[in-house]
């Protein structure tokens, strides 16, 4: 296991990873990942790291516009040596749903989980959260594509890499159908995903922590307990409904998601930014 690093070395580790990480997406070229600066299981470091990376992204003109929570599945967990979801962050800039064609120029090293996002209608900031609370702060819910992305080479990554990584977020689509939880119930649905019209991935709602709305308060109690509460008006991807895949270029992706519909994606030639 790597060493976690001494509180003199947290500071000069927290700047050295970020570093890293912007250099992998400015350049296009993927990195070494960042355990052996943050250790195997620090957390607390980790998010420090994600923390940094944000405040440069809204330094440069970027918005914050919502959340994603990601390892909702136990199989994923288990493989990463951990025992809860984690989340990034999502900035304006990171929804694709308008655009005709994914610029896969963007992107490092595509992956696509199909998913249900929430678009909330509330604030989340009650010290007494709960499922019902959550259910009734959300204003409707559409079919997702979030398109990962992980600037670590050949996606090497441990927890602490992912978290640091904005939990290897890159790019998501929203599709157009907006339904009310008085009409469907997000634990009910059924998920297949194709890739050129090949089916590549079957899930279903209680594959993402036994039910989406559990992921949803689990990321609303994080997220107050941070002092940055979910805000009424912002996405959340709520996690993976099956495996993810790889989404190479020039391929057109399409999930349906029972009671929200379809949700379609087609990936740009490389070159294209």
């Amino acid at each position: 296991m790597t060493q976690i690093p001494t509180s003199t070395d947290r500071a000069a580790a927290i700047i050295q990873a970020a570093d890293r990480l912007e250099s992998a997406a400015r350049n296009g070229t993927p990195c070494e990942p960042v355990r052996d600066l943050l250790g195997d299981s620090d957390m607390e470091l980790a998010y420090a790291v994600q923390q940094r990376l944000t405040r440069n992204r809204l330094a440069a003109g970027a918005r914050i516009v919502g959340r994603k929570i990601g390892l909702t599945s136990p199989a994923v967990q288990q493989q990463l040596g951990v025992d809860r979801p984690d989340f990034g962050v999502l900035f304006d800039d990171m929804d694709v749903s308008h655009l005709p064609v994914i610029p896969s120029g963007r992107l490092l090293q595509a992956k696509a989980e199909a998913e249900i996002a929430f678009v909330l209608g509330a604030d989340l900031n009650s010290e007494n959260l709960s499922v019902d609370v959550v259910r009734a702060a959300v204003d409707y819910a559409v079919a997702a594509l979030e398109i990962v992305d992980s600037r670590v080479a050949d996606w090497d990554i441990r927890i602490t890499d992912t978290v640091a990584d904005n939990a290897s977020s890159g790019l998501y689509v929203l599709g157009s159908q907006r339904v009310t939880l008085t009409d469907f119930e997000p634990v009910d649905v059924t998920m297949r995903m194709y890739v050129d019209d090949d089916l590549v991935s079957e899930g279903y709602g209680a594959a993402c922590l036994g039910d989406p709305l559990n992921a949803l308060l689990w990321l609303a109690r994080t997220t107050r307990e941070l002092g940055e509460p979910l805000r009424a008006g912002q996405v959340v991807l709520s996690g993976a409904l099956g495996p993810m895949v790889a989404t190479p270029t020039g391929a057109r992706v399409r999930a349906e998601i029972s009671s929200l519909g379809t949700v379609t994606a087609t990936f740009s030639a490389k070159e294209m930014r």
